[in-house]
Order: C-alpha cells, then sequence, then structure tokens
C-alpha cells in the first residue's frame, strides 16, 4: 500500500552523519529515505520497555534464511519475539552482518591516521547516553541501503551501493520499538559512495 506524505505524523531530514532516535510505536510505520542514493543508514532497534530485548541479527537470519534484509523480513528480537516487520522496499538489498564502522575498524581498514574520524560508533555511543543507556547496550545493526555482498572466498565486501535517489524502506512496529540510527559518516569506503548524504525518516500512524 502506498502511503501519502501529508498523512504522516512526523516527517524529518537527518543531515550526513548525525544520529537519530525514536520510539515507533505498535502499528506505525516507519519510512527510510535514501534522498539522495548510496547512503548507509545504520539502525538498531530494542523493545522500547526493556532495552535488554533488542535485535538479534542470528535469529532474524535463522528465521528468514536469507542474510539480506527485504520486504517480509521480521525482525526478530533475542527473546524470539517480531520487533518490526519490512512492509516495504525499492531497494531490495540491506545488509546485516557488517556491523557498523568505529575508531578501530577504521584503524584496522584505513590506517592510524583515520583512527579519530567520525564514526557510527560515536554517534552510537552519543545517543545512548542522550536516552539515559549504556555503552553495553550497543548490538548487532543493520546497514540500510549498505551492499556487502559475500564474495566466493567466504569474506564480506563492502562495495558501491545500489541504491538510487528516493529509495525506501518502510517497517511497521509489531512492538513499541525504539529505534536509533547513524547516518553514517564513513569517508573511506563505498558504502557512502565516498560522500555521505541526508536521509529522510517518516511516520504513519497505525491505520
Amino acid at each position: 500500500m502506498k502511503r501519502e506524505i501529508q498523512t504522516a505524523i512526523y516527517n524529518e531530514h537527518v543531515p550526513s552523519g548525525i544520529p537519530w532516535s525514536k520510539i515507533i510505536y505498535k502499528g506505525q510505520t516507519l519510512r527510510i529515505v535514501d534522498l539522495e542514493g548510496c547512503q548507509a543508514v545504520d539502525t538498531l532497534f530494542y523493545n522500547a520497555h526493556d532495552h535488554e530485548e533488542r535485535y538479534s541479527a542470528s535469529d532474524t537470519i535463522r528465521e528468514q534464511g536469507s542474510i539480506f534484509i527485504t520486504t517480509g523480513t521480521k525482525l526478530i528480537s533475542s527473546d524470539d519475539n517480531v520487533l518490526m516487520e519490512v512492509v516495504a522496499d525499492t531497494c531490495g538489498n540491506h545488509d546485516t552482518l557488517g556491523g557498523h564502522c568505529s575508531a578501530e575498524s577504521n584503524t584496522v581498514r584505513f590506517g592510524h591516521d583515520k583512527k579519530y574520524m567520525h564514526s557510527c560508533r560515536d554517534n552510537f555511543l552519543f545517543e545512548v547516553g542522550e536516552l539515559e543507556m549504556n555503552p553495553r547496550d550497543l548490538t548487532n545493526n543493520i546497514n540500510f541501503f549498505m551492499n556487502v555482498p559475500v564474495e566466493e572466498n567466504g569474506h564480506l565486501a563492502i562495495v558501491d551501493g545500489i541504491s538510487k535517489p528516493g529509495d525506501y524502506v518502510e517497517m511497521t512496529a509489531v512492538m513499541d520499538t525504539l529505534v536509533l540510527v547513524s547516518n553514517c559518516p564513513q569517508l573511506n569506503n563505498p558504502c557512502n559512495g565516498f560522500n555521505p548524504t541526508p536521509i529522510q525518516m517518516i511516520v504513519w500512524d497505525k491505520e
């Protein structure tokens, strides 16, 4: 079903490299829009009332039999409950294995001079602090719009994205879900086309 922007209860542009968080209540639908294309959106999910229950990549992969996220994927929690379900997806390929960039990974992958570049981990740590959560609450994340194929040798590769300007993914909350986003600031690999750009976050109320 196509939703009209005019009926949304929330509509915000998030600048490149910036964190964002919001509770999406049961029955509400969140749309993440890749405004300019090829922009990784690192995203964490938690039970809004119990942050110990959070998105589990391994359980989600087990249930759907695929390492990629797309329409029909149910995001499974660490307690084996459904947090959200992907109900629309114009991109068709989202990563759930690549993790998020950090000072440590930037150093290993790109050199010691990149250690202090802004990272998704920095964004997540800032946002969990604002939410009075703990750094230990950082867990598996989904990288929406990020293209991470598995090569023949079994290694994960971060390659040019396939999302086009205006591509989006929509998720409907099955329970009250805290969604925490880092609009990825990475400059050293193709996940953002070496040029981080804004995204749009839209929420519709339960129908």
